[in-house]
């Protein structure tokens, strides 16, 4: 049997890897947030900041299993092959909810996950126990340590609502004392802010990020904790100082706030986050070394040994923990979508695609909210809301960096930022309240984005949704966390070693399907957005862009209109569902580009906004072009999916060639607009107005046949939308090549003229 527990063992160490990897991704958000949505510095400076806050906390981590230590369930009443049962539930389970958040691109937390996996794969084993026992299921609770695990719960989430309303009312008053000018205020009040700030950071790491290092005598905590006040006077009168002497030098006290910040989060991350991720691997282990060395068999042996002392790590595997959780750092593309949500909703412009769509809820609070606020604004003096007012002005971006290379706040919330969350972190960890390090930070940053009015009218909506989202995700954390390591559990208890392996196996099919899902959706937008991102500073580069991108958009079109009609004579529903899906993808992808033109005409220079005309016709050509595929697809893919009777022979003959024609036709158009040459373009106007009779004579040909054949309501119904939709696609095609026809004849026109001026000057 000890075999089996040497092979879990060696399971236990990789998948300890896997989840350490797929949580640094998550939790890289926590303390990178402000300084890369800041553009405080490079991202290369940032990461080897953040780096080096890692090294530290990983290498002078206590080394202690806080889960263990918090005491989820009572290790004595479980016996060794149990509490192995545990804790591979746990991680299993673990690995399989932190790649799934990753891929969505949520933020989650760490600690939920792990207390309520502890807490499903617990009440799992002891439900069974009991239940083997013929006690009372309700004695399952007896092996849990409600009490603690209660404390911490509640802790948990109470930690969303003091954090953002902290947020909200500290950046309030913030951006009240420097506005948006910061640097005019900055050598009158940056050096107590400094002080203020850079006190709380070191508050911050010496009772998070220090407290319980090994190699610090626990004599010096003690008196740490005992002439604390002291302790932070003295700091705040020496920041300041200091802070005061830096302003004076040019140096930008932000920055330096910003970056300790960054430094501090990480090394408290890492010197107490790392055990969510490898604590239940060492208990693990040390669970196997108490067993192997009592010499008792493995369901026979209680594990209270697991509660009598701190499971501390060792110092190797501390090294080896922070070397992978700074590779994960420097090269994990999911920890970058995450932390891509925490930026995108905290923005200060409006700018750019929302990532989230609007909800009732959120459409019901942003209601509330403008009610309020106009209450308020009615009940205030004019002179002190005109006051508040200039102080939330936001100067005019340089006209000279493009919007992309904008930050997406200032320096002012980056620093409040990470000084809130630190505060407020250590103030939890000194009252010992249990508080999630992921919660914290998240809602400082989005109680700051309240405050500091990036939510307009124009974005409330789809920013409250989006943090809405986010909390939601985390109550399903636990949810799914609690169930998810329970089944886990369950299936190992029953299905021992094949049961392991059958599970393995899930997360290993889990993992490598949720990563090629991943790296598609990333290509899938990455070309999706190409067009958007292409230079369209000048007419030509308009002409050009547009050519490639309409090419791409045609083929798309016609391959689909083939595909629907083909699923449609083999009543293919799987099929057509997919058609629908992709039909739906394309007129939402064009919908984006639309929904961005304003951007795109803000940022053209006065000598090329001609170009914006043709930017706007030519996506609205696509747009009605894409909308009428839809309407065939959807409609098709209703007729079948309603089980009604399939269309006649000779419809679907009629459909066919229609096809044929139209693919006849799109594949010309594709080739000129692939080469740009528009010349040709008088030859597809002919095709596509023999294409409109042909449409014409059908219809015609299907009124014949209800007038003279039996035919059924349903199939002529679908077949007329068929056949008018395709008549409105081409007619939307043919608006298409009008623009890019008139653009040619322009051209031609231009090179007349100029070889008249050419041979006139020349005479």
């Amino acid at each position: 049997m000890e075999q089996v527990y040497i092979f879990m063992l060696f399971v236990f160490l990789v998948l300890a890897v896997i989840d350490l990897v797929v949580g640094v991704s998550n939790d890289a958000a926590n303390f990178l947030n402000s300084a890369v949505g800041s553009k405080v510095a490079t991202i290369r400076t940032i990461m080897i900041v953040a780096s080096v806050g890692v090294a530290i906390g990983a290498v002078f981590s206590s080394g202690m299993m806080e889960i263990a230590r918090k005491g989820i369930f009572n290790p004595q009443l479980f016996y060794f092959d149990e509490v192995m049962v545990i804790f591979m539930s746990v991680i299993l389970a673990d690995i399989l909810l932190f790649d799934l958040f990753n891929s969505i691109g949520l933020p989650t937390s760490t600690t939920v996950s792990i207390v309520f996996e502890l807490l499903g794969a617990a009440m799992c084993v002891a439900t069974i126990k009991t239940f083997m026992s013929d006690e009372s299921l309700f004695n399952a609770f007896n092996y849990i340590n409600t009490s603690e695990a209660g404390k911490i719960i509640t802790g948990i989430f109470t930690s969303v609502a003091i954090a953002f309303t902290v947020g909200t009312i500290v950046q309030y008053l913030a951006r009240l004392v420097f506005s948006f000018k910061y640097q005019e205020n900055v050598k009158y009040v940056g050096g107590v802010f400094g002080g203020l700030s850079l006190t709380g950071l070191s508050y911050f790491i010496i009772f998070k990020g220090l407290k319980d290092v090994a190699f610090i005598p626990k004599e010096a905590i003690a008196w740490i904790d005992t002439n604390i006040v002291p302790l932070l006077i003295g700091c705040f009168i020496f920041y300041s100082v200091l802070s005061q002497v830096l302003i004076r030098m040019k140096v930008n006290i932000f920055r330096v706030i910003i970056l300790s910040g960054t430094f501090a989060l990480a090394m408290a991350f890492a010197g107490n986050d790392l055990v969510n991720f490898i604590g239940v691997p060492v208990a693990a282990y040390q669970s196997y070394d108490i067993w192997h060395n009592s010499g008792v068999a493995h369901d026979g042996l209680l594990m209270g040994a697991l509660a009598d002392g701190q499971i501390s790590t060792p110092t190797a595997l501390l090294f080896f923990t922070g070397f992978v959780m700074i590779l994960t750092l420097w090269f994990s593309k999911k920890a970058r979508h995450v932390i891509d949500t925490g930026v995108n909703l905290s923005r200060q412009n409006e700018g750019g695609e929302e990532k989230f769509s609007s909800n009732f809820l959120s459409r019901f609070l942003v209601r509330i909210t403008v009610i309020c606020a106009n209450a308020v604004n009615f009940i205030m003096p004019k002179s002190i809301s005109n006051k508040i007012d200039h102080r939330f002005e936001k100067p005019e971006p340089d006209p000279n960096v493009k919007e992309e290379d904008l930050p997406a706040f200032d320096l002012v919330r980056a620093a409040i930022n990470l000084v809130v969350s630190s505060s407020l972190i250590a103030i939890g960890t000194s009252f010992k309240l249990p508080l999630s390090t992921t919660y914290v930070t998240f809602m400082v940053a989005m109680g700051s984005s309240l405050a500091d009015r990036a939510w307009g009218r124009d974005s409330a909506v789809y920013r409250v949704a989006g943090v809405l989202n986010v909390i939601g995700g985390w109550f399903l954390t636990a949810i799914v966390a609690f169930i998810g390591a329970f089944l886990v559990a369950g299936i190992l208890y029953y299905g021992s070693v094949i049961g392991l392996i059958v599970m393995i196996m899930v997360v290993g099919f889990v993992l490598i399907r949720n990563a090629i899902i991943y790296r598609n959706k990333q290509k899938a937008k990455a070309q999706g957005k190409r067009f958007e991102r292409a230079d369209l500073a000048t007419i030509g580069g308009v002409i050009k862009e547009s050519s490639n991108y309409v090419s791409e958009t045609i083929f798309r079109i016609d391959q689909l209109y083939s595909k629907v009609v083909k699923n449609l004579g083999t009543q293919d529903l799987g099929k057509l569902t997919k058609n629908k899906k992709n039909a739906k993808k394309l007129e939402k992808e064009l919908d984006e580009l639309k929904g961005n033109v304003y951007y795109f005409i803000k940022s053209l220079n006065e000598s090329s906004v001609a170009s914006s005309k043709f930017y706007i016709l030519i996506l609205d050509c696509l747009q009605d072009m894409a909308q009428c595929l839809t309407a065939i697809t959807l409609n098709s893919y209703e007729h079948v999916n309603n089980n009604h009777k399939n269309l006649k022979f000779n419809q679907l003959r009629d459909l066919k060639y229609i096809s044929d024609k139209m693919e006849d036709v799109f594949k010309a158009e594709a080739e000129i607009f692939k080469g740009s040459d528009y010349n040709k373009l008088h030859v597809i106007f002919e095709d596509c107005k023999v294409l409109k009779n042909e449409v014409s004579k059908m219809v015609q040909k299907q009124i014949d046949r209800i007038r003279t054949t039996e035919t059924s309501h349903k199939t002529t119904k679908l077949y007329f939308s068929i056949l008018l939709e395709t008549n409105a696609l081409i007619r939307a095609n043919n608006n298409l090549l009008m623009q890019f026809d008139e653009y040619q004849k322009q051209q031609n026109k231009k090179k007349k003229m100029n070889l008249i001026t050419q041979v006139t000057g020349k005479k």
